[in-house]
């Protein structure tokens, strides 16, 4: 064989993957940034660090086979430990390049291609969920429901695909704390992971005094102030930024805060006026606000606490 056939013959590693799959790997955006499967990803800052010498690596089986569903990474928790995120996505490419994106910012990462196998994770007990609802065994709301069933408190950001407006409210109303729409950067999501992170250290923590930016709430004294300055607020619109405060940085639907703060109006529009007037109060430009953030067609989330 010549030397310039031996380099135009594919590598076997390559070949092992679909079509479809290395030609959405060769797909980039404008500024040169992969697109795999209708997912804008950043290229992470240089290859993911190898342990080093005397650190531990991958956890081993009898016969050194890295255990099924783990990669290293080393982000740290409070309790000392590496903060650890089941990735739930049937497309290979996607869970790769999730992958390297949560390693390098040192989480450490369980993968699962289908609902099954996220399930049977859920005992490795991931302090984060990222499911993505198009799976080929389970549906992915019913999947979301099984999760609840099984741990209530977990962080689950969903993957949804553009347009499916519904399908994102039935997944917050069934206990996600997020969703991220395809295609999206590994920025945003990242950002939205800590932001679910911290809600759930402030649920399991709840502080009498919340506080982001110059605003701050008194949950016991129900005192509202914006710097030094009292915010006068009526007890519907208390009412309201308190269960925002109760749940910051999580997307809230327009049905659940309805049901919340009236038991018999199902009608968002009465919503949106203690919103707006909220804002008035509280927002130093209420028509570009910086704490209750609208989610366009979903809901409200208010910023999480600094």
């Amino acid at each position: 064989m010549s030397a310039a056939a031996a380099k135009a013959r594919p590598d076997d590693s390559e070949s092992a993957i679909r079509p479809s799959c290395r030609r959405r790997d060769a797909q980039a955006s404008s500024d040169g940034d992969p697109v795999v499967a209708g997912m804008h990803v950043s290229p992470p800052p240089g290859p993911p660090a190898l342990p080093a010498q005397g650190r531990e690596g991958p956890k081993r089986g009898m016969d050194g086979a890295d255990k099924p569903g783990q990669i290293p990474g080393r982000r740290v928790n409070m309790t000392g430990t590496r903060s650890r995120v089941l990735v739930v996505d049937d497309e290979r490419a996607i869970r790769k390049l999730l992958r390297m994106g949560l390693v390098t910012q040192d989480y450490e990462v369980l993968e699962a291609p289908d609902g099954k196998t996220a399930l049977e994770l859920l005992s490795q007990k991931p302090e984060l969920v990222i499911l993505d609802l198009g799976l080929p065994d389970i549906q992915g709301l019913d999947l979301l429901r099984m999760m609840r069933a099984r741990n209530e408190s977990v962080p689950i950001v969903v993957l949804s695909s553009r347009g499916d407006e519904a399908g994102k409210v039935e997944a917050l109303d069934l206990g996600a704390d997020d969703y991220v729409t395809k295609p999206f950067g590994m920025d945003e999501l990242l950002a939205r992971m800590r932001a679910a992170l911290r809600h759930q250290l402030h649920v399991q923590g709840e502080r009498p005094i919340f506080r982001v930016g110059d605003l701050s709430v008194d949950l016991v004294r129900r005192i509202v102030k914006i710097g030094d300055r009292e915010v006068r607020l009526s007890p519907k619109e208390y009412d309201l930024l308190r269960v925002l405060v109760q749940h910051a940085g999580k997307v809230l639907t327009n049905r659940f805060l309805l049901g919340e703060l009236w038991s018999n109006l199902t009608d968002p529009q009465y919503l949106r006026v203690y919103v707006r007037q909220l804002r008035q109060k509280i927002e130093a430009n209420p028509e570009r606000p910086q704490y209750i953030l609208t989610e366009t067609g979903i809901g409200y989330r208010l910023r999480a606490a600094d």
